[in-house]
């Protein structure tokens, strides 16, 4: 039966696609081609926090309408980055309120004189809320952080002598709410004996800095009046054929032709076809395999589209090239399956945290951080606790490193937070994140939450509904959220595909008791189990170790209790991913930062395997061995104890 439900799932999920509720408006990733051309617009940025009680004075002087450095000074800011760590004025680091970014930028004149060009502008985040202008003039507004939005801006670059030269502002609110995702509340300290008149913090409830700011990269491109603006793909597999579904959409023009290929790694033609749907079959193709489930894991196809429109001008042309892997994901009561193979999740949870930076998007670390991830033989991460930049999923089909693609649905831990307008928002939401994600191999699985207050009975609703909302969005993957209720009052389980897990024996509880680990850890399994009859994973575990604090037999914040704690969890996980077990992700890849408290070291914490200065702590609890029979990844935990020069020994 269970193959059975697998088999069914590989094969129906592609093919309800075309069933799938439609998303307004496509995103794809910004690429050069014959038709296309991109301008980045990182750099310094001009930029000024509004000090002011209200928050409004930019609003009320108008800041938009003339440079920015007429209306007061201004300091550099990169871009792409967060603002808090950049300056030395000590009240940016917890800022809550408006913040104004501009950009002066010179447009290439075929951009502004060719009226069959269309020029858009694309802000890749904006954490939380952004209303940009272009010339002083209101042209777009966005609500949550962590993803793209743009809009089309050639009225406002086609006229007028002056028209190649643009002046971008973008203000930028990172309050949090009781209806933003992630939710928050600001709290007015009212004794004005302890606290300045109209003082107020901003309570967030999850444990992660909530860095802001143009974190990630904003850019120019263009496309032809007529052009490819969405494009979806879905794969299956029949016999020793690969299928490749394509959905096309197209505006600007009712008139066109569309010319679809697929060429493989060394750009040759395996498949073709025409019009906006189509399914493509490469006979022996060549599968994307997670890293170190295959010889050559993470193949990559090349779907080319091109258009041809008929304008009044003339026939106009454009071009969109999108990377392909093809595969199945399945889901049984007790396995995960990659091409119908067993998958076990062996990897890590991540935040994109790095000093100074904080979540600017930075291609070293980007890619220091996936040799780290080889290197400690990890085959998959999850998202925590946002959707990450493009470019890192780009990566992942790359290096064929498995995710679970979370939505910024953290800190569900109040009441008041399940409400219709939240819900609503989070739909949206989980629509962005498929319209963005959807076409990534890499992405097996949507996750709508981290840690929500799931016993309430007005989270089962909300959840049931998000998961139900994600599920006609994209019938092809499975959809879970992140638990840490117990298993008999957790009102959102029973809508999910996968059950995952936080927990944290022996170090949030039963302070430094860590004979207890294996019986609490298998009683979790087994309850869990026995209730849903679903596949589990170990979604976080982990303890908090200081570099170089060292005590035997182990206390905790020791890197040896580290070692200890998690060689306690690997002998109950290796015991049940025999059964049901299908993943475990330790908590946390690195360092991150956090809000100040006297229970944290610092603020950069916290149960890292990788320490943000490059030493290593525990990190070769990940090693890889020859490729099992069945091809899941073979991998074994390795302990190891970090000596006083950063480097590894393995016990």
């Amino acid at each position: 039966m269970a193959r059975g439900l697998a088999v069914a799932w590989a094969v129906l999920g592609p093919l309800l696609w075309g069933c799938a509720l439609a998303l307004q408006g496509g995103m794809l990733y910004p690429r050069e081609s014959p038709s296309r051309e991109r301008k980045e617009l990182d750099g310094l940025w001009s930029f000024r926090a509004d000090f002011s009680d209200n928050r409004r004075r930019g609003f009320e002087e108008q800041w938009y309408r003339r440079p920015l450095r007429e209306s007061g000074p201004t300091l550099d800011m990169p871009v792409p980055s967060s603002f808090n760590d950049i300056s030395q004025d000590w009240r940016l680091r917890h800022f809550v309120g408006w913040v104004w970014y501009e950009r002066e930028v010179i447009l290439p004149e075929r951009w502004t004189q060719d009226l069959s060009t269309r020029v858009v502008l694309r802000i890749g985040s904006a954490h939380a809320y952004a209303i940009v202008w272009v010339n002083g003039v209101d042209t777009l507004e966005h609500e949550g952080g962590y993803l793209p939005f743009e809009a089309d801006i050639s009225n406002l670059v086609q006229v007028g002598p002056l028209s190649s030269q643009l002046r971008i502002t973008i203000a930028i609110n990172n309050t949090l709410t009781p209806t933003t995702l992630p939710p928050g509340t600001i709290q007015y300290k009212n004794d004005t004996s302890n606290y300045p008149k109209g003082y107020f913090v901003q309570n967030i409830y999850f444990d992660f800095f909530n860095y802001a700011g143009l974190q990630r990269s904003v850019l120019l491109y263009t496309t032809p009046t007529a052009y490819i603006d969405d494009i979806t793909v879905t794969t299956g597999v029949e016999h020793d054929s690969g299928l490749v579904n394509y959905q096309i959409s197209v505006k600007g023009s009712n008139l066109f032709e569309l010319e679809v290929r697929l060429l493989d790694a060394e750009n040759k033609l395996v498949a073709n076809g025409t019009g906006t749907q189509g399914q493509l079959k490469v006979p022996g193709a060549r599968l994307w395999w997670p890293y170190l489930m295959h010889k050559r894991p993470a193949y990559l196809y090349s779907l080319e589209v091109r258009l041809t429109a008929q304008m009044s001008p003339g026939p106009v042309s454009d071009f969109y090239t999108l990377p392909v892997g093809i595969r199945t994901v399945a889901v049984t009561e007790s396995q995960f399956l990659i091409n119908g193979k067993p998958f076990y999740f062996h990897g890590v949870n991540k935040h994109e945290d790095a000093d100074i930076r904080g979540k600017g998007f930075d291609w070293p670390l980007l890619v220091k951080d996936f040799n780290l991830l080889r290197w400690l033989g990890a085959n998959a991460f999850r998202t925590s606790h946002y959707p990450y930049a493009e470019e890192v999923l780009q990566m992942c089909d790359r290096y064929g490193i498995v995710v679970i693609d979370e939505c910024p649905g953290v800190g569900l831990a109040l009441p008041q937070f399940f409400n219709n307008v939240s819900l609503q928002n989070h739909m949206r939401v989980m629509e962005e994140v498929v319209r963005r994600d959807k076409n990534h191999p890499a992405v097996v699985m949507w996750s709508v939450a981290n840690e929500p207050a799931s016993h309430l009975e007005s989270a089962g609703y909300y959840l049931k509904m998000v998961i139900a909302h994600t599920k006609a969005l994209d019938p092809s993957r499975p959809v879970t959220f992140v638990t840490n209720s117990n298993y008999a009052a957790d009102k959102g389980a029973p809508y999910v595909d996968v059950i995952c897990v936080n927990s944290y024996y022996s170090w949030y509880h039963d302070y430094g008791h860590l004979e207890l680990i294996q019986q609490q850890l298998a009683t979790q399994f087994e309850n869990w189990y026995k209730t849903y009859q679903k596949p589990i994973i170990q979604s976080e575990y982990g303890a908090e170790a200081i570099v170089g604090f060292h005590q035997d037999p182990p206390l905790m914040f020791t890197e040896e209790y580290q070692k200890s704690l998690l060689e306690q969890y690997h002998v109950v996980l290796d015991q049940k991913r025999r059964k049901y077990v299908v993943g475990e992700l330790i908590w946390n890849f690195a360092d991150f930062m956090t809000e100040q408290c006297k229970w944290q070291f610092g603020s950069w914490d916290k149960v890292p395997v990788l320490i943000f200065s490059g030493c290593l702590a525990n990190a070769g609890h990940f090693d890889c061995k020859n490729i099992g029979n069945s091809g899941e990844a073979g991998l074994i935990h390795v302990g190891c104890v970090e000596n006083f020069v950063g480097k590894v020994s393995c016990a």
